[in-house]
């Protein structure tokens, strides 16, 4: 038996690490607050966790977010009480709305002082509302047997709430009193109460406590035989996989496509338009930029739908007036198709549906169908390639941040036109990039935090693209690069506003638009460089942008190579590309 506790405050703690260690979590972020100390010092010590240390709420809980996308387990987050825990509440709506597991672990002063106007003490009681999969106000710490085995179970229910079908963020708020640090406190522990409680001093010896089990849920035979049926008549059928929260791998997809022979529609958050299956696969990455330019496009007959709503509002208009049948596979039985015109919904696995109805189909499709999808496709990139290749403009940053990335690359892209230019301008192929965005509540904020906190989770080159509103509003996150560890190639798209108003009616209107909307900066962000230790360039042409980025995905350490682009060209330079594509 180890050594009691020296207080009961340790004796919590330290049975929260053991359990967060064992039920799968490798990695916390902590920052720094005084009711929090117990907490703190536990998962400090812990020789199977590794602590993120964060000066901001705010960055810790994002780079916690984006750690979790990259690896698909939750990542903790420790903060103390007060204000701090609001600052978790912007990243912990982006990980419910994008399925993201994540554990919130906030510190509470005892029950008595809520609601008493003691300092530093706010009601943190649901705090996040209905944002979160789970919450539990943990009991106050005593060496008590049974309290102990239920803090066990507690948390190791949250890890298996947070990582479960719908996965999610989990809160459990913890009420410490004082002596908060690890003091001798005699009589709190008794010496033999680990020898009296092994199983609640002690643990399972390497095990969880409570070891969550999920099951994979496969669509009954009835109903994969109606799909089956359904894709075996269908004339003209359409494969789409939105933004992916990891339920599609690309073999299940590709099985799919090639026993329906249906186009497979990749959204560049989906995990499929890049990797070693697009050699084989009918991958189409074009259709943004080809629907919007052609409203008459013809309209498929069924829909398979896998992933949350695609980011090209083209195709989510294009699927709405199909009058298709469609399928949306989730497997939490959430809806995620505000076009509201899908007609089935599906609540399973998608690669367990994917793989058992690939076996069942039997393709008699119109191969016409797929043959115009991937001339037409072919075309298009033709098209973009041809289309001002000298032009220091947004779309064509994006088409070189997803060509040159190194093989294998964890590519992160910001919300607004970063993403949109992604989807429009980027041409799949064989490389290796996992695609990461914000795409649940599509904010901006904590963008460079969640890029830096998905480079934390691989030994992959680690690439950012993003907008200068994005870069300003998360500034803070850079101070992760020293004190994480974390290198990266930054591309900082600088329209000197907010870009993507141009693509609103509301820019007609100027007055206000100018001034309320686009909201010129002129801020220089060069000093971000020393202020951050990185290395900060600026590029004057692609040719000049193309040579500093390949320079440094291959080097150590990070840079940020600025690019300045003039938002209300780059827009024209979208619309143009429409007209040009309208007949591809």
């Amino acid at each position: 038996m180890t050594a009691p506790a020296p207080n009961r405050n340790t004796l919590w703690a330290d049975a929260v690490a053991d359990e967060l260690a064992t039920a799968g979590v490798d990695a916390v972020c902590v920052c720094p607050g005084s009711r929090s100390t117990p907490l703190t010092v536990a998962v400090d010590a812990h020789d199977d966790l590794t602590v993120y240390s964060h000066l901001d709420e705010r960055s810790a809980a994002f780079f916690a977010l984006g750690r979790g996308k990259r690896t698909g387990k939750p990542t903790a987050v420790v903060t103390t009480s007060g204000t701090a825990t609001a600052n978790l509440h912007p990243a912990v709506m982006e990980a419910n709305q994008a399925r993201v597991p994540l554990l919130v672990l906030t510190a509470d002063r005892p029950p008595e002082l809520r609601d008493s106007g003691a300092n530093q003490t706010v009601d943190q009681q649901q705090l996040y509302g209905d944002a979160v999969r789970h919450y539990r106000d943990l009991p106050e710490p005593e060496a008590d047997a049974r309290k102990l085995r239920s803090l066990r179970t507690g948390v190791c229910r949250a890890v298996g709430e947070a990582t479960g079908s719908n996965p999610g963020p989990v809160h459990l708020n913890f009420p410490f009193r004082k002596p908060l640090e690890p003091v001798d406190v005699p009589g709190d522990v008794p010496e033999t109460f680990a020898e009296d409680h092994p199983l609640a001093a002690e643990g399972r010896a390497g095990s969880p406590f409570v070891d969550v089990a999920h099951a994979t849920a496969r669509p009954s035979d009835e109903v994969l035989a109606q799909l089956a049926d359904a894709a075996s008549a269908a004339e003209r059928g359409l494969l789409v996989a939105g933004p992916e929260d990891g339920g599609l791998s690309a073999g299940a997809a590709s099985a799919l496509a090639d026993a329906t022979g249906f186009p497979l529609l990749a959204d560049p958050l989906s995990d499929l338009r890049f990797g070693p299956h697009v050699a084989d696969a009918p991958v189409v990455g074009g259709y943004d930029g080809l629907l919007a330019g052609d409203a008459d496009a013809p309209k498929p007959d069924f829909v398979v739908r896998f992933g949350a709503s695609p980011t090209s509002k083209p195709l989510r208009k294009y699927l709405a007036a199909s009058d298709a049948r469609q399928v949306v596979v989730d497997p939490a039985g959430g809806w995620r198709e505000a076009e509201f015109t899908a007609s089935d919904l599906v609540v399973a696995d998608p690669d367990e549906t994917a793989r058992v109805l690939a076996e069942r189909v039997e393709r008699a499709g119109d191969e016409d169908w797929t043959t115009q999808w991937l001339d037409r496709e072919a075309r298009y990139w033709e098209t973009v390639s041809a289309f001002d290749p000298d032009a220091l403009l947004e779309g064509e940053i994006a088409s070189v941040v997803a060509a040159d990335a190194p093989d294998p690359a964890t590519v992160f892209v910001s919300n607004s036109m970063p993403v949109r230019d992604v989807d429009r301008f980027a041409e799949p192929h064989e490389d290796d990039l996992t695609v990461l965005g914000n795409r649940g509540a599509s904010g901006i904020d904590g963008v460079v935090s969640s890029a830096l906190g998905a480079g934390s989770a691989t030994d992959d080159p680690l690439v950012l693209l993003t907008g200068d509103l994005a870069y300003y509003h998360d500034s803070n996150g850079l101070l992760a690069l020293e004190r994480c560890g974390v290198d990266a190639t930054v591309v900082l798209v600088n329209n000197d506003g907010g870009g993507i108003f141009h693509m609103l009616p509301i820019k007609a209107f100027d007055p206000p638009f100018t001034g309320q909307f686009k909201t010129p900066h002129g801020l220089d962000f060069e000093p971000t460089g020393d202020t951050y230790d990185l290395e900060f360039a600026r590029a004057e042409s692609v040719d000049g942008f193309r040579a500093a980025y390949r320079d440094s995905v291959g080097a150590a350490g990070t840079q940020v190579i600025e690019v300045a682009t003039d938002a209300e060209a780059s827009h024209r330079e979208r619309e143009r590309l429409e007209s040009l594509v309208a007949d591809v």
